[in-house]
């Protein structure tokens, strides 16, 4: 629990917030691992902050599964449910490929701009090998694709979704998984909207977001116990 990172509370942002907010991103960047016991006290010691608003955020991260809360035994980060991971790679898929359409037909020059920039900076992270920051510009970048097609709140919409799916991303970039492949992966959606190369686009989107599919099932292997156990075949 020492090492959890800690941000510094926004403008205008409530404890509650604020304590949500710094949990919820230290269960998806699995500082909080999947399994890992925590406290109401713990985390109000931590943080400096009365139990209240740590008790909502908690009830709040129950409700999107992301904690267990077990009467009588305590609260547990929640193992990451392949069947939510799924689910979200069906949204995120079945959006995408219609707003990544749009970009390739009208996208604004200053988004393009931002998205090039992104790709330099995750080539200087795939160097440093800082799969956190590659991960918080990879969000940046697919989240700019959808704002630069006036799409922002439906990314938003995602993003409330997301918490399993991007659990695997993060341990599969921490594993050090083709960190390469990502990259080439987003320089060519870039260059798709670029150049308004819709084939580009739709085929480099496609193996984009399936690719989650296949890391899974290698990940699952080597660290099932982060994963809820598959259910039983009868």
């Amino acid at each position: 629990m020492k090492d959890l990172l800690i941000s510094e509370r926004l403008n205008q942002e409530s404890v509650r917030e604020y304590v949500y907010r710094l949990l919820k991103t230290n269960i998806t960047n699995l500082t909080l691992p999947p399994g890992q016991n925590i406290s109401e006290k713990e985390i109000a010691d931590l943080l400096n902050v009365s139990r209240t608003p740590v008790r909502e955020a908690f009830i709040k991260l129950a409700q999107e599964h992301l904690l267990d809360i077990v009467p009588q035994k305590g609260t547990y980060v929640s193992l990451i449910d392949t069947d939510q991971v799924e689910e979200s790679k069906f949204a995120r898929e079945t959006l995408e490929k219609e707003v990544i359409q749009q970009a390739c037909v009208d996208f604004p020059k200053e988004k393009l701009f931002q998205l090039q920039s992104y790709i330099a900076l995750q080539e200087l992270c795939v160097k440093e090998e800082n799969y956190l920051q590659f991960f918080e510009l990879d969000e940046k970048m697919h989240g700019t694709i959808f704002k630069g097609c006036k799409k922002g709140r439906i990314w938003f919409m995602l993003q409330q979704m997301n918490a399993h799916y991007n659990r695997v991303r993060i341990l599969n970039l921490s594993v050090g998984y083709d960190w390469e492949e990502l990259l080439h992966q987003h320089k060519l959606l870039v260059r798709a909207i670029s150049e308004k190369d819709s084939d580009l686009a739709r085929k480099t989107i496609d193996l984009h977001l399936n690719k989650v599919v296949v890391d899974l099932e290698v990940l699952r292997k080597e660290y099932g116990h982060y994963f809820v156990p598959p259910k039983p075949t009868s």
